[in-house]
């Protein structure tokens, strides 16, 4: 049985999603972004346990077809932006309806009605999130974070950063 998770989207909530489960005692089971594959049998009370359990740690089980859909693409997205370091070969638009198997348009459309905001300003938000870790976490130049953030220049980044924080990244990095 496969189960979809709302905001599992770090290896600590993955950590969590395996507790919980074990703790249910159940032991055969996948667990992914977004998602869990439970290979053993699950009786409707353990399901409602575990339902309990997520919402207790920020996480929420996920049942609407479009929802889920949503939540596949924040995955995505945040898999992009966090864990791939690798020079982006293709656009997001593109890697989207590839790894989804949708045309964008639809996947825009839906996810637009879901969060009240486009893919292209979540993807800029959650950028900007991931540029200020870098700032502060990794001591890396601007040019280093712009290249690994898939800016076309440190002016790029340096603009948009500015026009979703208020500030410059410089002036950022005074505060970390």
């Amino acid at each position: 049985m496969i189960f979809y998770i709302k905001n599992m989207v770090c290896m600590s909530c993955q950590v969590v999603v395996a507790y919980e489960l074990e703790k249910l005692g159940l032991n055969q089971h996948k667990v992914e972004h977004g998602k869990v594959e439970i290979l053993e049998p699950i009786s409707d009370e353990q399901i409602q346990t575990f339902k309990l359990a997520l919402m207790r740690s920020g996480l929420e089980l996920i049942d609407n077809k479009k929802n889920i859909l949503v939540e596949n693409i924040v995955n995505a997205i945040t898999e992009m932006i966090n864990y791939r370091h690798d020079e982006l070969k293709i656009n997001f638009s593109h890697h989207l309806s590839e790894k989804l198997g949708h045309d964008y348009t639809y996947l825009a459309n839906v996810f637009s009605e879901a969060k009240d905001t486009t893919i292209e300003q979540f993807i800029i938000h959650h950028k900007i999130q991931r540029v200020k870790q870098l700032i502060c976490d990794k001591g890396l130049s601007l040019t280093e974070i712009s290249w690994r953030m898939h800016y076309s220049s440190v002016a790029h980044l340096s603009t948009q950063f500015k026009k979703v924080t208020g500030v410059t990244p410089s002036n950022y990095k005074q505060t970390c």
